[in-house]
C-alpha cells in the first residue's frame, strides 16, 4: 500500500491550497481516510477524517469551517481543501488510511489508529 500526498506549497495568509492523496494497493472504498499535520517541534496533529462510504467527515476544532475533506471515488483520491490559511497552519501534512476494524470515534484523532501513511507534503503560510 502506498499513499502519496501532494499539493503543498507556499501561500500567503488568507489564501487557499488543495492537497491530494492518491492511493495504490488500497481501495479507499474499504478505508476511512485521515489528514494529519506536524509542525516543527510539535506532535502530529489530527486535522480531519472522511468515511468513504457515506462521506461523513470530522474535523479538528482548529480547522473547522476553513478546511474541507472530499473524495473522488473514481480516482481513488481524497482531497483536503484549505481556505483562509493562517501562519499557524504551517506544517507537513500527511494523509493516512484506517482499515477495518475501524477506529472508534474517540480515537479518530490518534495517529496510531491509522494503518498506512503517505510521505507528507509541506504547507507554508506566510504572514
Amino acid at each position: 500500500v502506498q499513499l502519496q500526498a501532494s499539493g503543498g506549497g507556499l501561500v500567503q495568509a488568507g489564501g487557499s491550497l488543495r492537497l491530494s492523496c492518491d492511493g495504490s494497493g488500497l481501495s479507499f472504498s474499504s478505508a476511512a481516510m485521515g489528514w494529519f499535520r506536524q509542525a516543527p517541534g510539535k506532535e502530529r496533529e489530527f486535522v480531519g477524517r472522511i468515511k468513504w462510504i457515506g462521506g461523513n467527515t470530522w474535523y479538528a476544532d482548529s480547522v473547522k469551517g476553513r478546511f474541507t475533506i472530499a473524495r473522488d471515488n473514481a480516482k481513488n483520491t481524497v482531497y483536503l481543501q484549505m481556505n483562509s490559511l493562517k501562519a499557524g497552519d504551517t506544517a507537513v501534512y500527511y494523509c493516512a488510511a484506517d482499515t477495518p476494524p475501524f477506529a472508534i470515534l474517540s480515537n479518530y484523532h490518534n495517529p496510531r489508529a491509522y494503518d498506512y501513511w503517505g510521505q507528507g507534503t509541506q504547507v507554508t503560510v506566510s504572514s
